[in-house]
């Protein structure tokens, strides 16, 4: 079983083998609202920890999604161009944004478990 860990700005990051999954959580999704555009980075796109790794726009505002680790995007999740509700629908699963093959696995060491981030959000 893949271990999820949480960013203080309301990203996730789940290890899958060699790669990592990348999405905003339901909070972060609860608080933007409807998602109505989803701007992803290029395949290819070289991302650092703490940067700007895609943008969010819902009704209520515009918001970044930063990259929880330094890494390169393999992978980013085209169904969200047609569908961005899907952002607000399953944003741990079939929302997420981009997949990353890391530079620095022990990155992942500094972000915070489910427990933690539950407490982050109190």
């Amino acid at each position: 079983m893949s271990q999820t860990r949480y960013t203080k700005d309301h990203e996730w990051i789940r290890l899958e083998g060699d790669t990592a999954i990348v999405g905003i959580t339901h909070f972060a999704a609860e608080q933007l609202g409807d998602v109505v555009f989803v701007e992803l980075p290029e395949i290819g796109k070289t991302v650092t920890k703490g940067g700007e790794m895609a943008v969010v726009e819902s009704v209520k505002a515009a918001s970044e999604v930063y990259a929880p680790v330094n890494g390169e995007v393999v992978e980013v999740n085209s169904e969200l161009e047609s569908a961005p509700q899907t952002v607000n629908e399953a944003p741990d699963g079939a929302g997420w944004f981009v997949k990353l093959k890391l530079s620095d696995a022990s990155q992942l060491d500094a972000l915070m478990d489910e427990a933690a981030y539950k407490a982050h959000i109190g």
